[in-house]
């Protein structure tokens, strides 16, 4: 099953049991999915999982920004609303390195590439990102690929 019909299938069910959180979610997530898949080539065309993962890390970080905000704002309820919906998007991405698998696949990328200071970031960033696949988001691994370089 892919990863977009596991989105239909779980909206079907959202929709049985009246779960409206739920269906907003999914309905907006499959929107986001078409929309995605009319711009790569056309409105019959469908996304691979890998694209399809690369959406939800998208709507993921827009809810992330927005709790962010709303919590500047002091917005405690729409914090609330961000999070559940946050959370339910957080099923359909897979399974997060770990902190020490990150650090140690960093280590490996820095030695294979031969990078010894921080301008060549850019090149151990693009030897990381293939690897981890969608496993950890940017912002972690930039951050991590920083620390390691400046040590």
């Amino acid at each position: 099953m892919t990863l977009q019909q596991r989105v239909d299938s779980d909206l079907k069910d959202g929709m049985r049991a009246k779960d409206a959180t739920r269906v907003g979610v999914l309905r907006m997530l499959k929107s986001a999915l078409k929309y995605a898949a009319i711009e790569k080539s056309g409105a019959e065309a469908e996304l691979n999982d890998a694209e399809a993962v690369q959406v939800i890390r998208k709507q993921v970080k827009q809810r992330q920004d927005s709790i962010e905000s709303f919590e500047k704002g002091g917005r405690a309820e729409l914090v609330e609303k961000e999070k559940k919906e946050l959370s339910i998007l957080n099923e359909y991405l897979p399974q997060a390195m770990s902190a020490d698998e990150l650090g140690k696949i960093v280590r490996e990328t820095i030695a294979e590439v031969g990078a010894t200071s921080k301008a060549q970031m850019g090149a151990v960033m693009k030897a990381v990102q293939a690897k981890v696949a969608g496993r950890a988001d940017g912002k972690t691994l930039s951050q991590e690929v920083q620390r390691q370089l400046s040590s």
